[in-house]
């Protein structure tokens, strides 16, 4: 409770996961109305979705009154002035709870979460894209330390530009070099008074790429890479997870 209101007071935009639920330890919905001093009431339009894209689930004609309940629980939000409901996607009934216009309730589960913050764009105060920070990434396959000397001082000279350095390995493929800033098409001075040449975020990747021995990437490659590699950790976990049983079952006998 405390931590929402400190985090909204200070943050333009604060998102919670998970604790949605119809289980006695959701408790999202009611500390956030507490939190907020708004009171919790049944969203008409959040209990008929909910009712319309459940209605053909085995286990709905299954529920007894008690359960019934429990799953109309999902649908009893902080109520109040402050409090927006958005449907942010046609074929989810699970709305996004925003409270102060700052504070996002999603749920926990993963890919619906994922889903929901990518959906819920549209809806943030973000500013235009002329203005926003530039983000050029990098990949190469040489290890982190190869190119970390080199990073370290890229950094220390464009950090009085604005200009953020950062890498991050991807296990068993290589590293992204990120670079986030905006491009400085005029000279400026520093604090002493000293002129400072142009800088664009495109020249700096092109000497980037000969530094590290990469090339620049979209952002979709980006996502796929790190898809793979999530990929390769889940059949590495399993592949040692059955090896782990096999070499139990031996034991055994």
């Amino acid at each position: 409770i405390e931590a929402s209101r400190r985090l909204t007071e200070k943050y333009d935009l604060v998102v919670t996961s998970g604790g949605i639920g119809p289980t006695h330890d959701d408790i999202t919905y009611e500390s956030l109305a507490k939190s907020f001093n708004q009171p919790l009431r049944y969203h008409e339009e959040t209990v008929h979705r909910l009712t319309e894209m459940t209605k053909h689930r085995p286990w709905v004609q299954q529920q007894n009154e008690e359960q019934r309940t429990a799953t109309k629980r999902m649908a009893l939000l902080p109520h109040g002035e402050k409090v927006e409901v958005l449907f942010v996607g046609e074929d989810i009934w699970v709305p996004v709870v925003r409270i102060k216009g700052r504070l996002c309730v999603l749920p926990g589960i993963p890919g619906l979460f994922h889903k929901l913050l990518r959906l819920l764009t549209p809806f943030l105060p973000l500013p235009p894209k002329t203005e926003r920070p530039l983000r050029i990434q990098v990949f190469t396959d040489r290890a982190e330390s190869l190119i970390a000397p080199y990073l370290t001082s890229l950094q220390v000279r464009l950090k009085p530009h604005g200009i953020q350095v950062g890498s991050y390995p991807i296990l068993g493929q290589g590293v992204f070099v990120s670079l986030i800033g905006r491009d400085l098409p005029t000279p400026s001075s520093d604090n002493n008074g000293k002129a400072q040449a142009r800088i664009w975020l495109a020249e700096v990747a092109k000497e980037v790429e000969t530094e590290v021995g990469g090339k620049v990437v979209s952002e979709e490659e980006v996502a796929l890479r790190k898809e793979r590699s999530s990929s390769s950790l889940s059949v590495t976990s399993v592949k040692v997870d059955v090896e782990s049983t096999v070499n139990e079952a031996k034991a055994k006998i």
